[in-house]
């Protein structure tokens, strides 16, 4: 989740997002590139961590330091993008469906994959050369997540330093799919395409503050949008807010025109193409939605990069 632009939030909901992702996913487009991760001030607390334990991970694994340097040799790149998803998908084999936090496992390797892909975001010729010495299935993934990323930092919008940011524990994963799939069964909307929206507004709702045009919830709602399709919820419950926002998506247009949905949701075709694209993923592999569930929310400050939850 990244700071958005305002003027991006002038029609339909007329929202902005808070940050993202972790995309989010992250002002590119205002004040050049920030420095990648690696390079970045070192993170100041902000707000309370998003975990306050975390299972040990196993020993048999050497797992990834949050703030390990990412490779900018193609190669390199390309070994650690193709090692770390692979460790990564055994170890959500292990974790998926059961109850409680993620494994250090899951959280450290997730992470790192998301930090390689914010870095291939930023680094278009780099990525190219990478991503064509991948395996065919894994270098399409790899295509459409650093293509969903950059679509949304070219939206972002650099914040102060000081500006306070408020963040949260995500509910559990096996909760929210839930949710997601009972919202699917009643309004026809492809949970795939929900949980991706909710990547792109709060990762997962990590987000705890509003946007600066008062934008609330883990589906980031406007009071007045809230009204209409919220039906009688609370903005800040999870489940509400996932209903309401199929709700609104299906009055919009989906599931028969997602393009039209998504673009009343957020009225920006880079916003619309980047849930398409994490949606894809996760269509082809469940396991993508333990990935996304798992990358952590960054901010960007006229300072740089900052993420603000994870390990």
């Amino acid at each position: 989740m990244e700071e958005r632009q305002k003027h991006l939030r002038l029609t339909g909901r007329g929202r902005a997002l808070a940050a993202l992702a972790a995309v989010a996913l992250a002002g590119t487009a205002a004040c050049g590139n920030p420095a990648p991760v690696e390079n970045a001030p070192a993170r100041q607390p902000l707000a309370a961590p998003a975990h306050t334990t975390t299972p040990a991970p196993s020993p048999s694994r050497k797992l990834p330091d949050p703030d390990e340097k990412i490779p900018a040799n193609a190669a390199r790149l390309a070994s650690a993008l193709k090692e770390t998803t692979s460790a990564l998908n055994d170890a959500i084999d292990a974790w998926k469906g059961k109850k409680g936090e993620p494994p250090a496992d899951v959280e450290l390797l997730a992470l790192h994959h998301q930090r390689i892909y914010r870095y291939a975001a930023r680094h278009p010729k780099l990525a190219s050369r990478a991503f064509a010495r991948l395996p065919k299935g894994l270098a399409a993934q790899a295509k459409d997540n650093t293509r969903a990323i950059r679509e949304l930092l070219a939206l972002a919008h650099p914040i102060k330093p000081s500006t306070p940011f408020k963040v949260q524990p995500a509910r559990p994963a096996t909760e929210l799919l839930s949710l997601f799939k009972k919202a699917e069964r009643r309004f026809g909307v492809e949970w795939e395409v929900l949980a991706a929206v909710m990547l792109a507004e709060t990762k997962f709702g990590r987000v705890k503050s509003a946007s600066h045009v008062g934008a609330q919830g883990p589906m980031q709602f406007m009071p007045a949008t809230w009204k209409a399709y919220g039906m009688g919820g609370d903005v800040h419950d999870p489940r509400d807010a996932v209903m309401a926002a199929a709700n609104y998506l299906k009055a919009s247009g989906a599931p028969r025109d997602y393009q039209r949905a998504l673009h009343a949701y957020n009225p920006s075709q880079a916003y619309v193409n980047a849930i398409l694209l994490h949606a894809r993923q996760i269509k082809r592999d469940p396991r993508n939605y333990y990935v996304y569930y798992n990358w952590q929310v960054y901010v960007i400050t006229t300072a740089g990069e900052r993420r603000l939850t994870g390990p």
